[in-house]
């Protein structure tokens, strides 16, 4: 357990405990723990003469790096309220989201900036300022700046959105409370210490990424962090640094597998890894603990929880294809699918939902949507449909709203998927509906080959049919070079059955 109540804190304890130490290594510059805790000090006494006052909220979009960082510990310290937006988000994205959030200012590096330029930023609450997110790579201060306000623990901290896979993004609102919270478990169960080094490509933006950070400052550890995920620049950052763990998403680990660097470097470092945001293939998590020598440990989380909801415990033994338990101090359950918060029997399928200090206040100003989520118990429904074994551990069965239904069955794609995933041929695979006269939907394939292999549709579909039923087996399969994503990695299912209509 942490004895910090808010961001802040985390961080200015850390200093104090590890002073001299290299908290962040980036592409330009690294900080020690005492380094970007006076940055961030300093900023903090800057911020009311770049017109930000304590308690509104700012948008944050930059690209991962130490200056990022220091924006969000100043913006913490000073008591705003941080909206992070993903630097791969368009103008567009961002503008909507500066606007329904009431941003006060959108903080941007200079090529940002440009962009935004020509972008309608006017909302209901006026046009944000568009500073500068840029600072200049001097040594930190000798005196460090007090922050604006008193900040309490239960006041909102972060207004993250959420992907937009399912609609228009909402904004969640997540105290600070919950953050630190968050932080703690997820370093307590994955054994997180000032002995690791992590490598991460996650962006700072997303909760999953942002509680990595999060740890890395909260146990003393050193955090390289990576602009952007490149499979050489991650070997070689493990191999540089002597790293002790990668978190990541599935995607990054399929092409981690497909890389021929791999084989090129020394990751004998490393003694876990993790990987969330999506179900994995279990032969593809078997294929990534033999080729990186070390325990993959799946998770899962979402948005409305500010970052994980279970996970499995480092210390026991790991059972992969399942996302582990719930984190400590927080509820799980399965329930019934129909939209109540009936428990089902174990063993069968239902909703995941969730209870405890993590769930989010809501969505801002929208009590529908937050009302259609949270029951007036607290029981907050995921929409992720799992069932869950004799001893508690949780298995993804599919997001609900993505399960497919042909002639009646219901099809998971995550099942298809999996079973595709086993062919020796197969990088990566994605499986959404398609337009079926007789049946209604049928289920599809997206392939990624890997490198020099060669693999046709009816290989695919007879290798199905060994595994699965008939209405489980792709009806089509088609070939990409690659499968799109969202702006944190994950395979977008929704963009590939629009393609199929």
């Amino acid at each position: 357990m942490t004895t910090e109540d808010t961001v802040a804190e985390v961080l200015a304890t850390a200093a104090r405990r590890f002073g001299h130490k290299p908290l962040v290594v980036a592409r330009d510059r690294t900080l020690t723990f005492a380094q970007l805790a006076a940055l961030s000090a300093d900023l903090c006494g800057q911020l009311p003469e770049r017109g930000i006052q304590p308690g509104q909220r700012v948008t944050l979009w930059m690209e991962n790096g130490w200056r990022w960082m220091v924006w969000y510990f100043a913006l913490a310290e000073y008591g705003a309220v941080v909206n992070p937006c993903n630097i791969q988000l368009t103008p567009a994205e961002v503008s909507y989201i500066a606007k329904d959030c009431g941003a006060a200012a959108i903080v941007a590096a200079a090529a940002q900036m440009s962009l935004l330029a020509g972008t309608d930023l006017s909302g209901p609450n006026g046009k944000p300022r568009v500073l500068d997110g840029d600072l200049e790579s001097k040594e930190a201060p000798v005196v460090m700046s007090t922050r604006g306000v008193d900040v309490l623990p239960h006041s909102v901290w972060t207004i993250a959105y959420t992907s937009g896979t399912t609609g228009r993004p909402k904004g969640a609102l997540l105290r600070h409370s919950s953050i630190v919270l968050n932080t703690a478990m997820t370093a307590l169960m994955h054994g997180r210490t000032e002995r690791d080094t992590v490598v991460s490509a996650l962006p700072c933006t997303h909760v999953y990424g942002n509680i990595v950070m999060n740890a890395a400052v909260m146990q003393g550890m050193t955090l390289i962090l990576l602009p952007r995920f490149d499979e050489r620049t991650v070997l070689q950052a493990i191999q540089d640094h002597r790293a002790t763990m990668f978190d990541g998403v599935p995607a990054m680990y399929l092409r981690l597998l497909n890389s021929p660097e791999l084989e090129r470097f020394d990751v004998s470092s490393l003694r876990l890894c993790t990987v969330g945001g999506q179900t994995m293939p279990v032969s593809k998590m078997q294929d990534v603990e033999a080729r990186l020598g070390c325990p993959l440990l799946e998770l899962w989380g979402m948005t409305e929880l500010g970052g994980l909801g279970t996970t499995h415990p480092h210390t026991r033994p790991r059972r992969h294809g399942s996302i582990g338990i719930a984190l400590p101090g927080m509820e799980a359950k399965v329930a019934a699918a129909d939209g109540t918060a009936k428990p089902v029997p174990v063993g069968e399928a239902g909703e995941l939902v969730v209870r405890g200090p993590l769930v989010m206040e809501g969505y801002l100003g929208d009590r529908e949507a937050t009302d259609a989520v949270i029951e007036s118990d607290g029981w907050l429904h995921t929409g992720d449909l799992v069932r869950q074994d004799a001893d508690g551990y949780f298995y993804v069965v599919d997001r609900a709203k993505e399960v497919i239904v042909s002639g009646g069955y219901n099809v998971y794609p995550a099942e298809v998927e999996r079973v595709i995933a086993q062919h020796a041929a197969v990088a990566m695979v994605a499986v959404a509906a398609m337009i079926d006269e007789v049946k209604g939907q049928s289920p599809k394939a997206f392939v990624v080959l890997k490198q020099g292999a060669s693999c046709t549709q009816n290989d695919i579909i007879q290798h199905c049919r060994r595994q699965l039923a008939p209405y489980k087996t792709p009806k089509a399969v088609e070939f990409l070079e690659d499968l799109p994503k969202t702006s944190t990695g994950k395979i977008l299912r929704r963009a590939l059955a629009t393609a199929t209509v």
